[in-house]
This record gives structure tokens, C-alpha cells and sequence, in this order.
């Protein structure tokens, strides 16, 4: 392996660490408790992740981030939903563009909130209530509107965050 591809790897790491900080920093901590657990601008950082590194990177981070702060906030129940779903939120955005704000990116989040609403509704619905219920299920469906202002705030810090980025030219020197 060559140093630059060494160095490379290497900054994908780190940048997968930091990403990974900081969706558990803005999960884990600054986030507003609702009924079944809170509602938090996290997955804003899965959606600059995904922008800016390699998908399987994205995806660790996303995980790792969104799986430390259920555990360590004393909802490690929601751990195993947390990861499927924060994996397949970070596929939804590109980083194959030299700018974060581009349509496929803003459109991403669309898919986001259907995963986020339908995932963690199922989940509840079914492992949380001890198996396939019908009436837990739509229980949880109760929840959409958290999930509709998580996903709401996380848009909101990811266009913000994504346009400072763009401005300044961060994309391309990384």
C-alpha cells in the first residue's frame, strides 16, 4: 500500500470517528424527550457523513454514533433498530459531487423520515411489545410526529452546516 493511499485511509478513519462524535454528541445530548424516548438533530450528521465520505464509511459512522448514544443514554433496547436504520439513512446521500447541497442530497431526507417513522414504529411494534402486534404497531405509528421534527431538525442543521461547508470550499480540500 502506498503512503498516499495509507494517508488516505487514514483520514477516512478519523473523519469516520469525528462524524461518529458528533451524531453521538447531538443525539445523546442535545436532543428533547417525547413519549417513547427523544427527539434529537443527530441523524443531521449521518446526512453530512454521507456527503462527505465513502459510503461504508458514512454508514459506520452513522451506526457507531446512533448505537453509542441509545446505549449510553439507557435506551440500549433501541440499539439493534438504531443501527439498521441509521445504515440505511446514510444511503440515501451521495458524496460523488464536489458540493454537500445538491438536489440528490436535500432529496435524500425525504427517504430518511419514511425509514425513520416506519422502522422505528415496526420495531416497537413488534420486538418492544414482545412480538408481531397489530395494535402495537399502530400504537407506535403515534410517534410520527417526533419523528417528523427530529427529521425536520436534523434538515435544518445538515442545510445550515451543508451551506457553511459549501461556502467555505471544506468538500474539496478534504
Amino acid at each position: 500500500m502506498t503512503r498516499t493511499v495509507q494517508n488516505e485511509k487514514i483520514k477516512r478513519i478519523v473523519l469516520t470517528g469525528l462524524f461518529s462524535a458528533l451524531i453521538f454528541i447531538f443525539t445523546a445530548y442535545i436532543h428533547v424527550p417525547t413519549g417513547a424516548g427523544y427527539t434529537h438533530a443527530g441523524d443531521g450528521f449521518i446526512y453530512l457523513a454521507a456527503c462527505m465520505l465513502p459510503t461504508p464509511y458514512a454508514v459506520a459512522a452513522g451506526m457507531i454514533g446512533g448505537a453509542l448514544a441509545d446505549g449510553l443514554t439507557g435506551f440500549p433496547v433501541w440499539i439493534p433498530a438504531t443501527i439498521v436504520i441509521k445504515a440505511v439513512t446514510a444511503l440515501f446521500f451521495t458524496n460523488k459531487s464536489n458540493k454537500i447541497l445538491t438536489l440528490r442530497n436535500l432529496l435524500g431526507i425525504l427517504p430518511s423520515l419514511i425509514v425513520c417513522i416506519v422502522g422505528y414504529s415496526i420495531y416497537e411494534g413488534t420486538v418492544m411489545a414482545g412480538g408481531f402486534n397489530k395494535g402495537a404497531i399502530i400504537a407506535a405509528f403515534g410517534q410520527a410526529p417526533f419523528y417528523t421534527i427530529q427529521v425536520a431538525a436534523s434538515a435544518v442543521l445538515f442545510i445550515a452546516t451543508a451551506a457553511a461547508f459549501d461556502k467555505s470550499g471544506l468538500k474539496k480540500r478534504i
